[in-house]
């Protein structure tokens, strides 16, 4: 009997003793989360005054945006009146004038239309102007000269001296045109045998 009663005054202490740490446990649980539900309700408290405060700013934003727009409808409703009468007076002017203002130009196209193309079929070629050009000089010319001339004697014309260089030297590769070489410089002179005989291949084509 003295060994079972031994036995359960230790089981009764080992109880005990876990009891009291369980109980210390839940004690210091509970203080931690009393601290933490204590700082909880201080951050709650704060967001809850900046809403107020946010609310507030708010409300007296949205009522000057209301107030800002009103007036800007005002003013928008008070200029629109003038437009559709400006509009309209502007179509009915157009609308009268438009049938008077196109006939003239139609005449207009007519009539320049004749005019524009009768001089274009009359003007010479460039080997044509550069062959009658050589053909007047006493000397001989270069290309640079060539083009200078033609150019102030046709100021309507576009004469590129890089393109009068080449179609003298296609004159000179036919035989209407001679070349001589002075140093490093080219200069042509007019021929007069290729000349004759372009006549005379000539004259069957044009018959």
């Amino acid at each position: 009997m003295s060994e079972v009663e031994s036995a359960t005054t230790e089981l009764k202490t080992q109880y005990a003793a876990q009891v009291a740490a369980d109980l210390e446990r839940n004690t210091k649980e509970q203080e931690r989360i009393g601290a933490e539900v204590a700082a909880l309700q201080e951050q709650l408290s704060a967001l809850q005054h900046d809403q107020s405060l946010l609310v507030n700013l708010q409300r007296t934003l949205g009522a000057e945006s209301l107030e800002a727009g009103s007036s800007k409808e005002e003013s928008v409703t008070a200029a629109k009146p003038s437009l559709p009468r400006q509009a309209s007076a502007e179509t009915k002017s157009g609308r009268r004038k438009k049938p008077t203002a196109a006939k003239p130009k139609k005449a207009a196209a007519k009539t320049a239309e004749p005019k524009a193309s009768s001089p274009a079929a009359k003007l010479p070629t460039l080997v044509e102007l550069i062959h009658n050009h050589l053909g007047r000089q006493s000397e001989p010319r270069s290309s640079a000269e060539i083009s200078t001339a033609l150019t102030q004697a046709h100021p309507d014309r576009d004469i590129k001296p890089k393109v009068v260089r080449t179609t003298v030297e296609g004159l000179v590769a036919k035989g209407h045109v001679q070349r001589t070489k002075q140093g490093s410089s080219v200069f042509y002179t007019a021929a007069e045998t290729p000349a004759a005989d372009n006549s005379a291949e000539q004259e069957p084509v044009t018959a």
